[in-house]
């Protein structure tokens, strides 16, 4: 027996809602791991440039010992 068209109706909505909740919820989880994983980037061009400054140093402290 098929069922009720205003039944399939019903549950195409309960559906769709879910869809939508789950897309929100994926959604909003996804923009939380970019912020982090932006986060994330400028602490590496920190560390990037804390190093290029030690390397600096020690090239500097390098060629005074040398010369």
């Amino acid at each position: 027996a098929a069922a009720p068209l205003g039944q399939v109706s019903e549950l195409a909505e309960q559906m769709e809602e879910q869809l939508f909740h789950s897309y929100g919820f994926h959604n909003k989880l996804i923009q939380e791991r970019l912020q982090e994983l932006d986060e994330v980037m400028e602490r590496v061009e920190e560390v990037q440039a804390e190093l290029r400054c030690i390397c600096c140093a020690i090239e500097a402290a390098y060629q005074d010992l040398c010369l």
